[in-house]
């Protein structure tokens, strides 16, 4: 490597991000925003580590919780010319130590890993007589979860049930029960779940120190991104990992913690400064994603609330882009034909149909919306959908692609996969109306317009190989087509244009939202959908549900936003706002 390396990656950083570049050694904490280009700064603090020498690239890990999120770290670490490092979920760190240790330390191949815990939830339910259907199955598979990431047992979780919402207005006991005879069967079949990964790899390192020694050893620097949504057992294993050493770098935002439900904390990320008094602590607050209005309006919805950050809008002023418009309709079927209405005039006006999504809290919310943009011939696709590469047509296409590259020559490789896919029934013009026909057209479409962005000279044989990659990290192309999501499902993506529909009470904030930290929760789940949007966000409510005459009440918080006084924050060199957010 060129001596000058290192000083370009840095080039490429704004003052903040480059803090945290510098910061290489000892506990590191990045209080970073929403879109504050966090994911920029800390693979440019890897990647700097390596290139001075601080880091040897194969002693880092780099933990995320999706497998999407770690797929996308290892692509920019690769550009940034740090190769050999580590980027992976907690669990899929956690699993490979497990199946690399199983046979030496409890001998025999390890447990086999359940793909969901719904089956064995509904055997357990069913031999204790309770009648539970689909809907309660997926509460207590949630129960048990929380309890396992939590690190309670039954006994302690039997006490904490208490205060919480059973599954199916079950009793405590009965719950308390259905987890008991739900481990025993799992027990029985030598399975395990997804917490019991993280739970038997823990057990590993704390009573096997050769194992804890040799993990220490292959591994002595870890990133953790988004910390906010760190549960109890992942913190706890994540020390067993760092054997009280301080080579810890922790990214995060405490106002984008939104699983709390499901055990995550955020108290790990904002008391960080406590656990290492001397941590080095940068705060990423300049905006790249999205407009002034919108910045305005976010920090609006966050003023004063505990570890929350004040953006400052990276754009020259409020007038470049429109004010965040907040719209009251008469029902829900007015609310879906409006925003197909507005939806559609932006398509019409130059917008492509992906730089759109509509947010919304639960996904039956979805289908007024749905039925409206098909009636207006509008494509989407949602992020509720079954996952791209799961779909039976996709699975076929990659099937026969790699079949072909065996087989073709040296033909251009955009017609080497067309040819595939009319084989399989693909033409170029859309299918008439909507329905499975399109959906099919739209998937395959889609693999196609892979193959139209790879770079000149791609082969088949190596296209097949990026499509593997893509299948391993979950990396679906980007479909023409409007986005339909769960506030949840958002979480880390952006659109050039927002709409958050049914911001009602009992909506946003949820019904059974009743407690304070509850409410807070919500706040934060409709903060992170504000901030998806780049240049425009419309929210909008319905006062009653189709052919109901009870009026609903408009959420608490679209007061807040109408509250005058909040600033767009200070401007900062736009020149390179679209690299610094990334």
């Amino acid at each position: 490597m060129s001596g000058h390396e290192p000083d370009r990656l840095l080039a490429q950083l704004d003052e903040q991000q480059r803090v945290a570049a510098e910061a290489l050694l000892g506990p590191v904490c990045v209080l970073a925003g929403a879109g504050t280009g966090k994911t920029r700064a800390i693979t440019h603090r890897i990647a700097y580590g390596v290139a001075t020498g601080a880091y040897d690239p194969k002693r880092v890990m780099a933990l995320t919780f999706t497998t999407r999120a770690a797929g996308e770290l290892l692509g920019r670490l690769r550009a940034l010319g740090a190769e050999g490092v580590a980027a992976r979920t907690f669990h899929s760190a956690a699993l490979r130590q497990l199946h690399y240790f199983w046979p030496t330390v409890v001998g025999g191949s390890p447990p086999r890993v359940l793909d969901g815990k719904g089956p064995l939830i509904g055997q357990a339910a069913s031999a204790l007589r309770l009648g539970l259907d689909t809907p309660a199955l997926r509460d207590a598979a949630a129960e048990i979860e929380w309890r396992k990431v939590s690190k309670l047992s039954l006994d302690a979780y039997a006490r904490a049930a208490e205060s919480r919402t059973m599954p199916a207005r079950l009793s405590v006991q009965a719950m308390v029960d259905l987890h008991e005879r739900y481990e025993q069967i799992k027990d029985e079949r030598r399975q395990i779940d997804f917490e019991d990964v993280l739970l038997a790899t823990a057990g590993m390192l704390e009573t096997e120190p050769r194992v804890a020694e040799q993990v220490r050893e292959q591994y002595r620097f870890f990133v953790v991104d988004e910390y906010q949504d760190v549960s109890p057992l992942q913190h706890d294993l994540l020390a067993l990992w760092l054997g009280g050493r301080r080579e810890l770098c922790v990214v995060g935002d405490a106002s984008q913690t939104i699983y709390s439900f499901a055990g995550a904390s955020s108290d790990y990320l904002v008391r960080f400064g406590s656990e290492y008094p001397d941590a080095t602590i940068v705060r990423l607050e300049d905006n790249y994603r999205s407009s002034a209005p919108i910045v305005s309006v976010a920090n609006r919805l966050m003023r004063g609330r505990p570890g929350s950050l004040t953006l400052r809008a990276a754009s020259a002023g409020a007038g470049e882009a429109p004010e965040p418009s907040i719209v009251r309709h008469s029902d829900d079927a007015a609310e879906a034909a409006a925003v197909a209405q507005s939806v559609s005039r932006r398509i019409a006006d130059g917008a492509s149909p992906e730089s759109i999504a509509v947010l919304y809290r639960i996904n039956t919310q979805s289908i007024a919306i749905e039925a409206a943009l098909r009636r207006a011939d509008i494509p989407v696709q949602t992020r509720a959908d079954s996952r791209y590469f799961d779909q039976p047509e996709v699975r076929q296409a990659i099937m026969l692609l790699r079949g072909a590259a065996i087989s073709i020559g040296d033909e251009p490789l955009f017609k080497s996969v067309s040819d595939v896919l009319r084989g399989l029934g693909w033409r170029q013009d859309a299918p008439e109306g909507s329905g499975a026909e399109r959906s099919r057209w739209e998937s395959l479409t889609a693999l196609l317009g892979l193959a139209e962005e790879s770079p000149a000279g791609t082969t088949l044989a190596a296209f097949v190989r990026e499509l593997q990659r893509r299948v391993e990290q979950q990396h679906a192309p980007t479909r023409s087509a409007v986005t339909l999501s769960t506030l949840h499902a958002a979480k880390g993506l952006e659109w050039d244009v927002v709409y958050i529909v049914g911001l009602t009470e009992g909506s946003v904030p949820i019904t059974f939202a009743t407690s304070l930290e509850a409410v807070d929760e919500e706040r934060r789940l409709f903060y992170v959908g504000i901030t998806r949007a780049r240049r425009a966000l419309e929210l909008s409510w319905a006062q009653r549900a189709n052919a109901s005459r009870a009026e609903r009440a408009p959420s608490r918080f679209l007061d807040e936003l109408r509250a005058p006084g909040a600033a767009a924050g200070a401007a900062v060199d736009v020149s390179r706002r679209a690299e610094l957010r990334r």
